[in-house]
């Protein structure tokens, strides 16, 4: 076991700007500021949570994630957090000093054994379904006065609820005033359909209103996200490309700032009886629009997810990305798969954030996040709280 004060992390340095007693917070990528709380990632992935968090006011002094992959990425676009990269059940301490700012331990455990998408594991038998007692461990280490647990909205009927119950119940007998919420992220700016749910933990009180949608907002389509990138094709790998023209949407301009060019433009090089498959798909459509002679090589077609080779429409927001390159979620206008830049544009993600590590691992770093702008309404709940 393993003190999180005494772990240097392996592969990374601690950043000057976290050293001493000093208050900061990422902003942008680089800046250092003083954030309003304190925070923890949990299973921080490659960070859209604390992005979000960060956007909110609050100061991500410590994430932990178990996978090189996601730290790197982590790491390299929150410089100002020190990340271990372990296996949380190894760390038995966090030594944080907070200056009597609240402290709020957030994030994600393990969500696939809960998603509806997955036949096989989704029960109480799944190891990986009860690491949420790792949270729960983490909540007595430091004694929070938030808690911020996301996961996706299958947990709610899981094995009958169980798991909800049971996280409900572990934060209560904590003395937790405890509330749960699902919230759609295409009502908060985000260009995806997707459901997410929040198991908001108060020592403070009350609890926080959930997050409505902004009075001002109007529904971000494909189309707004993704206009401005550039032009790609089948395997395209090219990292660092400029964009197709000027950003012709509030959302693409907000996602590019004052950027000339962004990295992670690369799509996976699909087979030749792939790309034959893409072409008969209409946008909105999905497998069944593929002719039969073409999917000879499913044992039984009719038995296919009704996600999979699903052509986006592009005055719509996009549909849930997951794990696209899986799902052969096809671009609107263009016989390919989403770029990794493409699929981060719609989970909200700003183009200065640059992901790390092989197309794979990139592409299910991005599928796997929080989307940032639903984590900041979250957060901004929590903030007008403190």
């Amino acid at each position: 076991m393993l003190a999180a004060a005494d772990y240097d992390g392996g592969a990374f340095d601690l950043p000057k700007c976290m050293s001493g007693d000093s208050k900061v917070v990422a902003s942008g990528g680089s800046a250092c500021k003083t954030g309003d709380a304190l925070g923890v990632d949990l299973f921080c992935g490659a960070g859209g949570m604390s992005l979000g968090a960060t956007w909110a006011g609050v100061e991500v002094a410590l994430a932990i994630e178990k996978d090189p992959n996601a730290a790197r990425t982590y790491q390299h676009n929150h410089a100002t957090t020190r990340v271990f990269v372990e296996d949380i059940r190894r760390i038995e301490a966090i030594n944080l000093k907070h200056g009597g700012r609240k402290r709020i331990l957030f994030g994600g455990p393990p969500c696939q054994g809960f998603s509806t998408s997955n036949r096989r594991t989704r029960s109480k038998d799944n190891s990986n379904n009860w690491l949420f007692l790792e949270f729960v461990r983490f909540a007595d280490l430091w004694n929070p006065e938030w808690i911020v647990l996301e996961n996706v909205k299958g947990i709610t009927d899981t094995e009958k609820g169980l798991f909800l119950d049971l996280i409900v119940a572990e934060f209560e007998k904590r003395n937790y005033a405890v509330s749960w919420w699902v919230l759609n992220a295409s009502q908060f700016g985000v260009p995806q359909k997707r459901d997410r749910l929040f198991v908001i933990g108060s020592r403070t009180g009350g609890i926080p209103k959930k997050p409505s949608p902004p009075s001002d907002s109007t529904t971000v389509s494909v189309r707004s996200a993704l206009s401005d990138l550039p032009g790609l094709k089948n395997g395209a790998s090219v990292n660092f490309l400029p964009y197709r023209g000027t950003a012709d949407s509030p959302y693409a301009q907000m996602m590019r700032e004052q950027m000339t060019m962004s990295a992670n433009h690369l799509v996976t090089n699909s087979a030749p009886h792939i790309i034959e498959r893409y072409r008969h798909v209409p946008q909105g459509g999905n497998w069944t629009d593929i002719p039969q002679k073409l999917m000879d090589n499913y044992s039984d077609r009719n038995r296919c997810h009704t996600g999979i080779y699903r052509r986006l429409k592009p005055d719509e927001p996009s549909v849930v990305i997951g794990n696209y390159r899986k799902n052969m979620l096809i671009h609107p206008h263009e016989d390919r798969g989403l770029s990794v830049r493409e699929a981060a544009r719609l989970q909200s993600f700003p183009d200065w954030y640059e992901f790390k590590g092989s197309i794979g691992f990139q592409q299910q770093q991005v599928g796997d996040s929080v989307p940032p702008l639903l984590a900041k309404a979250v957060f901004e709940s929590l903030m007008s709280e403190t």
